[in-house]
């Protein structure tokens, strides 16, 4: 293999103490094979940069063969990567979403040990991307098993020719991944690939009593989280969260890119004595509750910190573009301002859910499930009987 591969996907599986079959597929599809020659590494805790194959061919192969997520597309493809790289290499992505990655090892890994997919089995992949994962699946359950659905065809055509160079050809669909595709069902697992804060029943319409789901649920507040559901023989899946995971959303369920400037009639400004901090710094437990009794999107200017820096929460309501609120802790404030947009009480609903699970007992994650069927989604806390949205 070129650039020393080999050696490096051996150091790569035994550092993630990855076992088998993961172990045995990753070197049989090889990363590098779908990584493009320029892309931007974005490491979970540090400095978004760029790599050039042939720029810098050591830092390309690096990188590729660390537990780094790669960003491969921006902005649905409209802007070129080589176009946010500066020539001192510092990267400016802020006027850019990321649309497209390579998902960092130790992340697939675990997704594929939730799916435990096994040969004969047939596959649905959502969200083909590079192709990676396609290929990953198609060793572990045959070619011709697997089924990989990309809703854009740019990406899908890059994937097949990265798929064709690793020797594999599983069956590429261009379309929209929530609905699945039926022509090739049924089948015994699914594996997601992109965030999603719905799940379209059509997964498990489509799949076999006993098949497994497993899928990044990222409703948009805080945390995502990794799903595995198990579909039962009435048509329904039942599943719980068993850890974390987070990936770019379901394009066809991403949250408004850009609001409506507010008229003003539509601002509100307010104070509050809870920290913002302590929103944004509970465990994933709160922020499952909080998403599920609100339905709220929120981020944070960055991650809390215990310096007295300022600190900015932002909070929307994906289904009302003219909905959205920015609480801004500063130091030596005893309280702290919320301007709010639009008429709901965005801020007070998710203090108000917070401390309903501060109630509950702080339940962590592994406390709750979901359940999936043909009317809709309904999450739950230590049993299916006791729902709370």
């Amino acid at each position: 293999m070129d650039g020393g591969a080999a050696w490096r996907i051996d150091r790569l599986i035994r550092d993630l103490g990855i076992g088998e079959p993961t172990g045995r597929v990753f070197r049989a599809a090889p990363r590098h094979l779908f990584i493009p020659a320029v892309a931007l590494a974005h490491p979970p805790a540090g400095t978004v940069y760029g790599i050039d194959r042939n720029a810098d061919p050591t830092g390309w192969w690096d990188t590729v063969y660390s537990d780094t997520p790669i960003v491969t597309q921006l902005d649905d493809g409209a802007t070129a990567i080589r176009d946010v790289i500066g020539g001192d290499g510092e990267v400016d992505t802020r006027a850019a979403d990321y649309t497209s990655s390579n998902s960092a090892p130790s992340t697939v890994n675990g997704m594929l040990t939730r799916l435990a997919p096994e040969p004969g089995h047939r596959v649905l992949d959502v969200g083909t991307g590079t192709g990676w994962t396609a290929a990953l699946l198609s060793h572990l359950a045959g070619e011709r098993n697997v089924t990989s659905v990309e809703v854009d065809p740019a990406l899908s055509e890059r994937a097949d020719g990265n798929l064709n160079e690793a020797g594999v050809r599983p069956y590429l669909v261009v379309g929209d991944g929530a609905e699945g595709c039926p022509e090739q069902a049924p089948y015994d697992r699914v594996h997601v690939t992109c965030g999603v804060r719905r799940v379209p029943y059509a997964w498990v319409e489509q799949s076999r009593p006993g098949a497994v789901i497993a899928l990044p649920y990222c409703p948009g507040f805080g945390t995502g989280h990794a799903l595995r559901l198990v579909v039962g023989p009435e048509g329904t899946a039942h599943g719980r969260f068993p850890g974390f995971a987070s990936y770019m959303p379901m394009r066809s369920q991403r949250a408004p890119r850009t609001r409506p400037a507010p008229r003003p009639t539509d601002e509100h400004v307010s104070t509050t004595r809870v920290d913002p901090r302590t929103i944004a710094s509970a465990p994933a437990g709160a922020d499952l509750a909080v998403s599920t009794l609100t339905g709220l999107h929120a981020h944070g200017s960055a991650e809390p910190d215990e310096d007295g820096e300022p600190y900015r929460m932002w909070i929307s309501d994906p289904a009302d573009p003219r909905s959205w609120a920015v609480v801004d802790r500063r130091p030596g404030e005893a309280e702290y301002e919320v301007y709010r947009v639009g008429h709901r009480p965005l801020w007070e609903e998710v203090v108000d859910a917070h401390t309903r699970w501060v109630g509950w007992g702080r339940r962590g994650r592994e406390r709750y499930g979901i359940t999936v069927a043909p009317d809709g989604q309904r999450i739950w806390l230590d049993s299916p009987e006791h729902v709370i949205g």
